[in-house]
């Protein structure tokens, strides 16, 4: 469905934004048991923004999105019949997978690339992004987790993102990461389960963790209440295509599947 329109971070025809926001929830009546997030889903940077005084390679770099996540998110999304929430804009503007109160909320350095337009913010532009995407995309996980909580449905919680193969002069051997917390309900049988599909030098807490500080979402609406939850990350030239994509979204899938599967001989979910 429309890789490449997802690759641009724009909005396809079918898509439902809340009009005074920049949060996009798809499917959002689906009745499957995954709630999917996707915090980087976009490069789109708003008109009052401008290009934050980067130029087009930098715009298109993964230091402002996460390439290819969205596409194996709607995926995933058919796939399970799942809701999927995401803010249409660049985490160059604010990341939504931050704490309001994280040094990186509004980069000034990503990577190793500074960030002209996010220098020297005063409270009330912090304020205005903040209101803009943040709260607008938190507030609709919760409403959504809370009716489907009200509807008697259960809910795991699944963020998707992507990474880049090399940071920072390191390599990354790992072609897909799963990242989890206290509860590892969820990536111990998605980890076995992609052991079981021949899928060589799996992350587990690869290339991050949840002591980097990029676990806020999953922790909030996951662990926080209690519900199955995992973090997924792609490494970004596994999913460089439309095809890449397709091919990792039925592997997941299947882990996902064999998850679910020992949630509910458990209990669990």
């Amino acid at each position: 469905m429309g890789s490449t329109a997802a690759r641009e971070g724009e909005l396809l025809p079918g898509d439902t934004a809340q009009a005074e926001t920049v949060v996009v929830a798809e499917n959002p009546g689906g009745r499957g048991p995954l709630v999917l997030l996707c915090d980087h889903a976009s490069r789109r940077l708003p008109p009052d923004y401008g290009d934050l005084g980067l130029d087009e390679a930098a715009r298109r770099a993964h230091i402002a999105w996460d390439p290819g996540a969205l596409g194996v998110s709607r995926h995933l999304s058919r796939l399970f019949d799942a809701p999927l929430v995401y803010p249409d804009l660049s985490r160059l503007v604010l990341d939504c997978n931050r704490d309001t109160a994280a040094h990186d909320l509004i980069p000034v350095v990503s990577e190793t690339t500074e960030i002209p337009g996010n220098r020297n913010l005063d409270p009330a532009e912090r304020a205005r992004r903040i209101a803009l995407a943040h709260t607008p995309f938190h507030s609709r996980i919760e409403a959504l987790l809370d009716a489907r909580a009200a509807a008697g449905l259960d809910s795991v919680v699944v963020s998707v993102h992507s990474f880049t193969p090399l940071y920072k002069g390191f390599n990354r051997p790992w072609p897909v990461g799963i990242l989890s917390n206290r509860d590892r309900r969820v990536a111990e049988a998605m980890l076995a389960d992609l052991a079981a599909q021949n899928i060589a030098d799996l992350g587990d807490n690869e290339p991050y963790a949840p002591g980097d500080g990029v676990y806020y979402t999953v922790g909030r609406h996951g662990e926080a209440r209690g519900l199955p939850c995992v973090m997924i990350e792609v490494r970004n030239d596994e999913i460089a295509d439309a095809a890449g994509e397709s091919l990792w979204a039925a592997r997941l899938a299947r882990a996902l599947r064999a998850a679910l599967a020992d949630l509910a001989r458990s209990g669990g979910a």
